[in-house]
């Protein structure tokens, strides 16, 4: 699915210049393709918002591209808030994406983070705002190594990066591995993140719209 804006209920079919398909597997297939990319970022969005009566997901799917391309580091939101949803993807071997909308008060975020290996703390602000405990947007000890700030109003918008947002976060963090998801346009927003020293970004319309080049990838990797 495109995501734009964060709005779940909108989402349709990708379209892009990398496939011409929007199926999983192919369009990973058209991605590494393109470059070979070692790490995948997949949200789940059945499981995210969990619309069903039962936790549904697309594990099936997830398993499928993880067995077609088992070197590839699979970053995992499947929106996943207690034990029992976390027993479902143990097997998978994937790096948890703990996304703070799923959670309703620190010491809910403390008892599950605890339990996980080198989880990915997501801090989520939609168009209305941060969603998630409060605490973790101002008690550091609370975070694992590697954060995504997730701004879903700048995803698949081409609107540019948030940087306030993003200096604020780098206040005082230092230590972390902070990574921005939504906005990213070209190598210019590359560079600029690269400046500000955040450690990377998560990369989807400006690939699949050809934005940014290998030759941009490349350079940015290598200076």
């Amino acid at each position: 699915m495109h995501a734009k804006k964060g709005l779940r209920q909108h989402y349709q079919p990708i379209q892009s210049q990398l496939s011409a398909s929007y199926q999983p597997l192919d369009v990973v297939k058209s991605l590494l393709d393109f470059y070979p990319f070692t790490q995948l970022y997949i949200a789940d969005l059945n499981a995210i918002q969990k619309l069903n009566s039962s936790y549904a997901t697309n594990l099936e799917v997830i398993k499928a591209i993880q067995q077609q391309y088992p070197k590839l580091t699979l970053w995992l939101d499947a929106g996943i808030s207690n034990s029992e949803e976390l027993d479902m993807w143990d097997k998978l071997k994937a790096k948890i994406v703990l996304g703070s909308e799923k959670f309703t008060s620190i010491g809910n975020y403390l008892s599950l983070s605890s339990t996980i290996k080198n989880s990915i703390l997501s801090l989520d602000f939609f168009v209305d705002g941060y969603h998630g405990p409060a605490e973790l947007l101002t008690h550091h000890e609370y975070w694992p190594q590697d954060v995504i700030v997730m701004t879903l109003v700048n995803v698949g918008v081409n609107s540019g990066i948030n940087i306030e947002l993003l200096n604020k976060m780098r206040e005082n963090a230092e230590g972390f591995n902070l990574y921005a998801a939504g906005g990213v346009r070209n190598i210019d927003d590359l560079n600029l993140l690269k400046s500000m020293h955040i450690n990377g970004a998560l990369l989807a319309t400006s690939l699949h719209q050809r934005q940014i080049t290998t030759d941009d990838i490349n350079a940015i990797l290598n200076e």
